[in-house]
C-alpha cells in the first residue's frame, strides 16, 4: 500500500523544521515521527531510510529556493542586478517561516565525513545548480570570464552563509552583496576593456 501525499508532506515538513531549518542533522527519527504524527512503519513505507527522507526534504527545499531566486532575478532591472539577485533571494528565503539557521545543504555536507549516496547526490545537485545558474547570469556581465566571476560570487555567497555560525561575526546579506558587487563591476569593466582591445588577461581596470 502506498503512502498518502499528505503523510509525505507531514514527514517532509517535520524534517525541514527539525533538521534543516534548525541546522541539527543529528535529530533522531523518533522526534521526526512525533512531530509528523506518523508511525515508524509509515515512515519506512514512504522512505527506505532516514537519509532518504532527508534527501527528499533537501530536494523540496532546493526547488523552493530556486523559485525564490527566479523571482528575485525577474525583479532585477539590469544584467548586473540579475547576477547579484542571489543575495536578494537569500534575504527573501530567510524571511520565510522555514528560514534556516544557515544553509541546509552546507549543514548536511558538514555532518558527514562520508555521506550516504542519496545525501551526497542531493548536496551535489544543489551545488551544481548554484554554479550553473551563476555562470549563466555572469555571462552577459563578464563574457569569457563568466566562469571566474561565477566562482567568485559563489565564494562570497557561501562564505556569508558560513559566517552565520560564528557568534557575533555573522555577515549581513547586504554586506556580502556589496562585496560581490565590487567583483562584478571589476569583471564588467575588464570585459568592456577587452572588447575595445585595451585589456589583458589578469588586468583589473581602474
Amino acid at each position: 500500500m502506498g503512502t498518502r501525499e499528505s503523510t509525505r508532506t507531514r514527514l517532509l515538513d517535520a524534517t525541514d523544521e527539525l533538521l534543516l531549518a534548525s541546522g541539527d542533522p543529528a535529530t533522531p527519527v523518533d522526534r521526526i515521527l512525533e512531530r509528523a504524527g506518523v508511525s515508524p512503519a509509515t515512515l519506512y513505507r514512504a522512505y527506505p531510510s532516514k537519509e532518504a527522507l532527508v534527501a527528499a526534504a533537501l530536494d523540496r527545499r532546493h526547488a523552493e529556493w530556486q523559485a525564490v531566486w527566479d523571482d528575485a532575478v525577474a525583479r532585477a532591472g539590469s544584467e548586473r542586478d540579475r547576477l547579484l539577485a542571489v543575495f536578494d533571494a537569500l534575504e527573501h528565503f530567510r524571511a520565510r517561516a522555514t528560514g534556516a539557521r544557515w544553509c541546509a545543504f552546507l549543514g548536511t555536507a558538514a555532518a558527514y565525513a562520508d555521506p550516504p549516496p542519496v545525501l551526497a547526490t542531493a548536496v551535489a545537485q544543489e551545488s551544481e545548480s548554484l554554479h550553473t545558474r551563476l555562470r549563466t547570469l555572469a555571462e552577459p556581465v563578464a563574457g569569457d570570464r563568466a566562469d571566474e566571476l561565477a566562482e567568485a560570487v559563489a565564494l562570497v555567497f557561501t562564505g556569508a552563509l558560513g559566517m552565520r555560525l560564528r557568534p557575533g561575526r555573522a555577515v549581513a546579506t547586504a554586506d556580502a552583496r556589496a562585496v560581490a558587487a565590487v567583483l562584478v563591476d571589476a569583471a564588467a569593466a575588464w570585459d568592456s576593456a577587452a572588447a575595445r582591445g585595451t585589456g589583458a588577461l589578469g588586468d583589473v581596470p581602474a
